[in-house]
């Protein structure tokens, strides 16, 4: 039987040859290399277009997905997330292909200049993202009240980045990936530092540092060791995007407004601040907490549950039946370390991992991660959302350089009205207007 070639194959597939590449490198699918190129086995490719768990959208001709309550969802166009087959591919690349090994230069900075300037794999060494002066953003920070929580600080942040920044108006591409890596380092370097320290290093601005080691004195006043911040770079590569989280819908429906990337940062920050979104790392880390210190594991999943109202807080991500990938991926970054600190925070989270996938069947979500981290090392309990909200800040910034691009005000949909017949409101008793 004839052998398809790599076009061949990614055509009855219905992806790129990149994607089709991933699915090679991740043991899915087989090829024979040969003198002109790849070839692959058309039976094989068969089954596997026949067992791949894809949701179909109106421009393949299938029927239009729908929410939870069975209305029609939106289904929008990106090149930068897929989410297919229980993984994460970011621009058709393996999100664990992304994260640096033990040893490795942290990879978070060189990410976020590939995402905008699509240079070629494997990374180059990444040049550390520089910031732009941040004394604004810092008074600003420094004049909030102590207990201020972590959304409002970067909120402020970002306002003020945005006031100070020249450039913020100009929606070129080129100039929107400028004023994105600033606006990403821009976040770090103006958060104040962990604990009582008098400080942070101020020449780690100056872009000698990579955004990970930068991140760290901000959340941890624990020494700041290599695995360490190979783990904290881990968790920043692996949320830098994820499909069209509602966060990353808000950021593209203002980017679609043609407001600036600070403007798009912000609206994305408002749907990320949520119990059920960026914030529920939060959750999982007073559950953790309070089994660490002796409390009954049972009991204390079932109080997670009762006050987060939505299931198991840290388990069940939808869009992975079989397990979050990057839940996985940064536990196993975690353990990895060697650190006594790490390996008894492992403990606490196999422990309550234990007892919910037996109960339940639930796997943990990388929020579960998150807050193993921030257990580990005597961070904030909400030390996840900053480094969820830095991340994903790089996505929305790509996502609103490809909007720019596209027909302005595409995004604005239609309410489909089911309140009280005007004719009824003129009736006897009605309400005067």
């Amino acid at each position: 039987m004839d052998r398809l070639t790599a076009a061949q194959a990614a055509a009855r597939l219905g992806v790129r040859t990149e994607t089709l590449y991933a699915y090679v490198s991740r043991g899915l699918i087989s090829r024979e290399r040969a003198a002109h190129g790849s070839l692959f086995d058309p039976l094989e490719v068969e089954r596997f277009a026949r067992t791949r768990r894809r949701t179909t959208s109106p421009s393949h001709g299938g029927a239009r997905p729908a929410g939870a309550d069975g209305s029609p969802l939106a289904v929008i166009d990106t090149d930068i997330a897929l989410i297919e087959d229980g993984e994460l591919w970011i621009r058709g690349v393996p999100i664990d292909e992304l994260i640096a090994a033990p040893g490795e230069t942290p990879r978070f900075d060189g990410v976020v200049r590939w995402l905008f300037e699509r240079t070629e794999l494997p990374l180059p060494e990444p040049r550390p993202l520089r910031s732009a002066d941040g004394d604004a953003a810092r008074a600003v920070v420094a004049a909030l009240p102590p207990e201020s929580p972590a959304f409002s600080r970067l909120l402020a942040i970002v306002a003020a980045l945005g006031a100070g920044d020249p450039e913020r108006y100009d929606l070129r591409p080129e100039t929107v990936a400028r004023v994105a890596r600033r606006l990403v380092a821009g976040l770090v370097d103006a958060l104040p530092p962990a604990g009582s320290s008098d400080g942070v290093e101020r020449e780690d601005a100056a872009g000698g540092t990579p955004l990970a080691a930068r991140l760290w004195p901000r959340l941890s006043a624990l020494s700041a060791t290599p695995e360490r911040v190979r783990v904290l770079d881990a968790a920043l590569v692996l949320l830098v995007d994820h499909d069209m989280a509602v966060s990353t819908l808000a950021a593209r429906a203002a980017a679609s407004a043609r407001a600036h990337p600070y403007a798009v940062v912000t609206a994305g920050f408002g749907a990320l601040d949520s119990t059920l979104h960026g914030a529920a790392s939060a959750s999982v880390h007073a559950l953790l907490s309070a089994v660490r210190a002796g409390a009954d594991v049972t009991a204390a999943i079932a109080t997670a549950t009762r006050l987060g109202g939505v299931g198991v807080p840290g388990f069940g991500q939808p869009l992975y039946p079989d397990g979050d990938p990057r839940g996985r991926l940064l536990l196993r970054a975690l353990r990895e370390t060697a650190d006594p600190r790490a390996e008894a925070a492992w403990e606490v989270a196999e422990e309550v991992i234990d007892v919910v996938r037996t109960r339940t069947g639930l796997l943990p979500t990388v929020d579960l991660a998150l807050a193993t981290i921030a257990l580990a090392w005597d961070m904030p309990a909400d030390a996840g959302e900053i480094v969820f909200a830095v991340a994903r800040s790089a996505g929305w910034c790509a996502h609103a350089q490809d909007e720019y691009g596209r027909a302005p005000l595409r995004l604005r949909p239609i309410g489909h009205y089911v309140g009280p017949d005007a004719a009824d409101l003129q009736q006897p008793g009605s309400i005067a207007r």
